[in-house]
């Protein structure tokens, strides 16, 4: 813009001075008689014609650079608004991109939620929370045990049917209870203030207790069933809340022979019930494998006999063998002296006699 304003400036200067060169020119021409003012005028005239050409020329060249400069200016401009709308180009296609993960993470998220949604109004019910009880305490010992070595829903002597029966090696089940109540400990991690709190505390050592007694009065039957049961805690939180805050709960289940196992105890159960039908089942076959092994040891007896008897025949042959060859030596040096008969000098009218080297016995 500033050199567009002094560019008018040395037009309109030069506009000036050619108008008055030609007013300068037109005053000389209409007198007749010149003087030596008017001579100056007329020089002045000139000069100032000379300053109009200069500054035309000054003026194209000027036209000239300022064009350059703005086809420079322009050209740089329109690169820089290509390379602008490429790099604009490329961020929104990135954001597309994120948004469209953004998109799917939260239609993951709307799924989790409804998942959870399911879940919490499953361990909302109390039947339904018992059947998810059931079903992970039956899952960690279908996965870990023989169908021939559980039932589930067996009926006991007293008519009651008990979650899960396991039968260890002396034929006496192992009582497994899966009806944990839920409803007093999510009572109790949701209460707000601590007079709910102390409240749902009490509830939940109540039916804990109770549901303990229930367990040895029901399920631990002298004679029929194993001196112990084991109550399943379905979460290990729980099962940790359990022994960090109501310790009294803990110390009575082991007064009434009962014991609580979390998922990951009942699964290290299930594995001492394996080792133990593993060393029930050796042990009866015990008397089975020591015949087993009798009879192995007379196999061996037997085999060795037989190697010793194929040694005896071996070096007898070994033996005969070394005979045969001595034999086969006395032959060929025997074959080998008669090859090499000598015959004694004669006269000439009789015949030779031949001579012998040989040797009785050889």
């Amino acid at each position: 813009m500033d050199e567009q304003q002094t560019l008018q400036a040395l037009i309109a200067a030069a506009g000036l001075l050619a108008g008055l060169a030609l007013a300068g020119l037109g005053y000389l021409v209409a007198r007749p008689r010149a003087t030596a003012a008017e001579v100056r005028i007329a020089e002045l005239g000139a000069r100032v014609q000379q300053m109009g050409e200069l500054l035309a020329k000054a003026q194209s060249q000027l036209q000239t650079q300022v064009n350059d400069r703005l086809d420079a200016v322009s050209h740089r401009l329109g690169q820089s608004m290509q390379a602008t709308s490429q790099n604009t180009m490329e961020n929104l296609q990135r954001l597309g991109e994120r948004l469209a993960v953004i998109d799917t993470a939260q239609r993951n998220i709307t799924a989790l939620a409804s998942q959870v949604t399911s879940l919490q109004s499953v361990l909302s019910n109390k039947q339904q929370r018992g059947a998810f009880g059931q079903a992970r305490m039956e899952a960690i010992v279908q996965d870990g045990l023989p169908s021939s070595s559980y039932a589930f829903q067996h009926t006991l002597a007293n008519g009651r049917r008990p979650d899960c029966c396991v039968f260890l090696p002396d034929q006496r089940p192992l009582v497994i209870d899966a009806k944990f109540p839920l409803e007093s400990f999510t009572a109790y991690r949701d209460a707000q203030t601590e007079d709910e709190r102390k409240a749902a505390g009490q509830r939940l050592k109540a039916d804990v207790s109770r549901h303990i007694a229930d367990i040895s009065d029901k399920y631990l039957l002298p004679g029929e069933t194993q001196e112990l049961a084991l109550m399943f805690v379905p979460s290990e939180s729980i099962y940790a809340d359990l022994y960090d805050r109501f310790e009294e709960l803990v110390q009575k289940a082991y007064r009434s022979r009962v014991v609580m196992v979390s998922p990951s105890l009942l699964m290290l159960a299930i594995q001492v019930i394996q080792q133990i039908q593993r060393d029930a089942r050796m042990r009866e076959a015990a008397d089975l494998i020591h015949a087993e092994v009798g009879n192995l040891m007379d196999d061996l007896g037997r085999l060795g006999d037989r190697v010793r008897k194929l040694q005896t025949h071996f070096n007898q042959s070994g033996e005969d063998v070394r005979q045969i060859l001595i034999s086969v030596e006395k032959l060929e040096r025997r074959g080998t002296r008669i090859r090499e008969v000598e015959f004694a000098e004669t006269d000439d009218d009789a015949p030779a006699a031949p001579v012998f080297k040989l040797e009785a016995g050889r």
